[in-house]
């Protein structure tokens, strides 16, 4: 197979939670475990950072790519979801070489092991995650920040023994796996604690603390909470209001990860780590201005975490109407989320082109319970594309409800 064809398989022939939601979930990590044997243990290799949480473990992990390539390393980067191109996911920041995962390499991989997928009813996401580690393992990475998928204790990344494992925040997300309340998300996430290995939290509530402590204690381990130990933060390019938690976790993080490893991090490296985190990671979609008149914001906020936090910044612009492009997924709750958004505003309601994406009808039915009034459009872009008709010069223009309506957009 080429590469497309290689990508048009991982997506259409196999399990991907993205598409298509709870039938992809696996229960434990039998498979994973399967894999990394088969594949002669490549994490055994990897120096890490784990980065979990509801919101933010996006930009956190890119912040530390950033800030260790600053720094002279050669650094692996694993996120998803991706938003243009799957290579997104697995990356090298390096002062050498720097980029995403070539194709070849990718397809290389899964003709390589495709029969092995096959039998063993490998899903996608426990095949990328198998791939980052053999990729970064032969590329040699002085150290790779990998992000979790969904939840932790079950997710195919907690196969690692990182030196350094980060909670950046809890919210009710992906309830149908991992719980409806705080304490429960919050185990969870706790899973990624390992015996004798510091971890960082960067937001915590009353109910999620003692979660965190417990664990911590059970597995002998360090706990910090950034919150409480950072006071002051370096500017940005990640501007959202939200990444003021994202750096205080990030300082702590490179705090402790140089009390206890080999890496050598200046105040300099930080700095400018994290100032040029979209230079050097090349990360997209968290509060990114496409336009300048009208003002044109996207941003990958879809629970109620993180979109109360980005419709709180919306209402300290200044402008004269505000436009919100809205799409979302079909196993949102809409009860959370559509109370956040304001009245005052002309919606175009859209479908983002996944299975999973919400029929727009319903999207606007439902809206219109909490009185939020729109037009239905037929994509993402042309939703987009009358906003930006409509929208006079004094305008603002928000896109978002979802990382794939966004990224339609991108």
């Amino acid at each position: 197979m080429n590469y497309q064809e290689t990508i048009n398989w991982m997506f259409n022939q196999l399990p991907m939670y993205q598409l298509q939601g709870a039938s992809a979930y696996k229960k434990d990590l039998t498979n994973t475990h399967l894999l990394i044997a088969h594949l002669h243990n490549p994490q055994e290799k990897l120096k890490c950072i784990h980065v979990a949480g509801t919101n933010g473990k996006g930009s956190t992990s890119h912040m530390l790519a950033s800030i260790l390539h600053e720094a002279g390393y050669k650094v692996g980067l694993y996120t998803s979801p991706h938003l243009k191109d799957f290579r997104e996911r697995i990356k090298i920041n390096s002062p050498e070489v720097s980029g995403d995962i070539s194709e070849e390499f990718v397809t290389d991989f899964i003709n390589e092991h495709k029969s092995f997928f096959e039998s063993n009813d490998m899903s996608f996401f426990e095949m990328t995650v198998g791939l980052a580690f053999d990729y970064f393992a032969k590329e040699k990475v002085d150290i790779a920040v990998i992000e979790v998928g969904m939840g932790g204790r079950l997710d195919a990344t907690n196969i690692i023994t990182p030196l350094v494992s980060v909670i950046t925040n809890i919210g009710l997300d992906h309830t149908q796996f991992l719980g409806n309340t705080l304490e429960a998300v919050a185990f969870e996430k706790a899973g990624i604690i390992k015996p004798n290995i510091p971890v960082i939290i960067g937001e915590y509530t009353p109910e999620t603390k003692p979660v965190f402590l417990a664990k911590a204690k059970e597995c002998n381990s360090e706990i910090y909470f950034a919150a409480d130990l950072i006071s002051e933060t370096y500017p940005s390019d990640l501007i959202g209001d939200y990444q003021i938690h994202n750096k205080k976790t990030v300082l702590q993080t490179i705090t402790v990860l140089k009390s206890q490893s080999e890496f050598k991090i200046t105040p300099e490296n930080t700095k400018f780590g994290l100032l040029n985190v979209v230079k050097n990671t090349g990360l997209q979609g968290r509060w990114q201005q496409l336009n300048q008149f009208p003002k044109v914001i996207c941003d990958t906020a879809h629970n109620k975490n993180g979109l109360e936090i980005v419709l709180n910044q919306i209402q300290k612009e200044d402008f004269d109407t505000l436009h919100i492009v809205l799409g979302v997924v079909n196993d949102k709750d809409l009860d959370e989320i559509l109370p956040l958004f304001p009245k005052k505003a002309i919606y175009y309601f859209c479908k983002p082109n996944i299975p999973r994406g919400l029929d727009v009808l319903i999207l606007k039915q439902k809206a219109a319970t909490f009185e939020l009034k729109g037009e239905v459009y037929n994509s993402v872009s042309e939703a987009y594309k009358r906003a930006i008709e409509n929208a006079a010069k004094s305008d603002f223009i928000y896109i978002g409800g979802s990382t794939f309506v966004v990224a339609e957009i991108l």
